[in-house]
């Protein structure tokens, strides 16, 4: 980072871990980012020579990854620190300031729009989604993932993460979508690979438990706990079509971690 010495030096946009959003390159967190990053790279081919709006960009580094292929990415926090770090670190980013239930683009602005993580976090989704809508040419894609509130918030009306407002199941977000005059285009689920579950059963059963238990707590990590959290990677999740009643082999979407949804503005 730039320094932050003397009167004129800009200021430090270094973002901290709050847990509202996940930063590259701290070993207990590792874990969520990679969980985060392999949606950025299993759809970012999608995102090839076409202009792309990232509605809630958070530290930037999935807009700076779909840089490497789009025309164009623009992306878009409400955090003005947020926006500044973006702004230092990745500058083949456009990044702007703005409200996601008032989008700051004029209609037909961009071919795609993603949402990575980040509708969870929103008071009214159903706003949302008809900006992009709007800002969205006629073809268009919106690119969603959010946390299964099945598996997330399992038994729970409200939210564990105290900066969710309102998670979704598969059929809720399909729903909200097609209310929203998109097309499905594909729904997807997050799963663990071979190497997770092989974690999974080294700590207790789950690797998302242990983290929780620890954070909770307050407590150290064991070694082994830190050192398998700090080794996974974005191949380590697979990411399965939802069952289509005729693929016996499908998976049950709502067995998944975090959702994947693809949908076309007509």
């Amino acid at each position: 980072m730039k320094s932050t010495d003397g009167p004129d030096a800009p200021a430090d946009t270094t973002l901290v871990l709050t847990g509202e959003r996940t930063i590259p390159g701290l070993d207990i967190e590792n874990y969520w980012f990679r969980r985060h990053e392999v949606v950025y790279r299993r759809l970012a081919p999608r995102c090839r020579g076409r202009d792309v709006l990232e509605a809630g960009c958070g530290e930037g580094y999935g807009a700076d990854l779909i840089a490497d292929v789009a025309r164009r990415v623009i992306g878009l926090d409400y955090d003005d620190a947020a926006v500044a770090h973006v702004r230092d670190r990745y500058p083949r980013v456009e990044a702007i300031h703005g409200n996601l239930a008032e989008l700051p683009l004029p209609d037909g602005a961009v071919d795609i729009v993603v949402n990575f993580q980040v509708i969870e976090h929103l008071w009214d989704q159903a706003q949302f989604i008809a900006e992009c809508a709007r800002v969205l040419r006629p073809g268009g894609l919106l690119m969603v993932s959010t946390p299964n509130r099945i598996t997330f918030s399992p038994g729970r009306d409200t939210p564990i993460n105290p900066f969710h407002t309102r998670e979704l199941n598969a059929a809720e977000l399909t729903e909200l979508l097609v209310d929203g005059g998109f097309v499905m285009d594909g729904m997807f689920g997050v799963f663990h690979g071979p190497a997770l579950r092989e974690m999974d059963a080294r700590h207790g059963g789950s690797i998302i438990d242990a983290q929780i238990a620890r954070a909770v707590a307050d407590a150290p990590w064991p070694a082994e706990l830190l050192a398998d959290v700090a080794a996974v990677t974005s191949g380590d999740f697979d990411i399965l079509e939802a069952a289509d009643g005729e693929s016996p082999d499908s998976p049950d979407i709502d067995d998944s971690l975090d959702l994947v949804a693809i949908a076309v503005r007509p």
